[in-house]
Formats: C-alpha cells, structure tokens, sequence
C-alpha cells in the first residue's frame, strides 16, 4: 500500500464518526472570515483617505441645478425674503477657497 492510502484507511473511519447535523465551520471558517473583515477595514480606510481627497465645492462661474430646471434665471425673491441678487453677489465677493489663508 502507498501512504496516501494508508492515511485514507486510518482517516475514513474517523468521518463515520462525526454527526452530520453538529459540523462546525472551525479554524478555516474562522480564519476566512477574519481576513474578509480586515479586507473590508481596509477597503474603508482607503475609501475614507480618498473621500477626503474630493473637493465637493462647485467652482464660482457654474449656474445653479434650478436655474436649468425652471427655464430661466434666478432673480427674484427666495423663499424665506432674501433676494437671489444680493445672494449671488455676496457668492461672488467671498475669496475663493484655494484663495483663503489658513
């Protein structure tokens, strides 16, 4: 007999033994799960690192989304009383956020 089959003659009366229904995932199924967790903690902090990377301000020349979806501009009253004008122009003074020291 080879060894291969010598370890199969000893081995195969052992899984007799075992209880279908009580099988457990034991150390591989702990050992796998863990490394899928460290690589999803991984994934996040790359993911956050990135995240704080993107600049979400819009740059001063773009038109606001309403303007486009109401088929003019955006003079006139806002809702709560202020004047879209005065807003716009108030936009337009203030520096820049690469402009501002600090």
């Amino acid at each position: 007999m080879s060894p291969t089959q010598t370890t199969l003659v000893q081995v195969l009366p052992l899984a007799k033994d075992l209880d279908e229904n009580k099988v457990t995932p034991g150390v591989l199924g702990f050992v796998v799960f863990a490394l899928i967790g460290a690589a999803v903690w991984m994934l996040m902090k790359s993911m956050n690192k990135h995240m704080r990377r993107v600049d979400f301000e819009e740059p001063a020349g773009t038109a606001p989304a309403g303007a486009s979806a109401t088929g003019g501009t955006t003079e006139g009253t806002d809702a709560d009383g202020t004047d879209a004008a005065d807003a716009r122009k108030a936009e337009a003074a203030a520096p820049a956020p690469s402009e501002r020291k600090g």
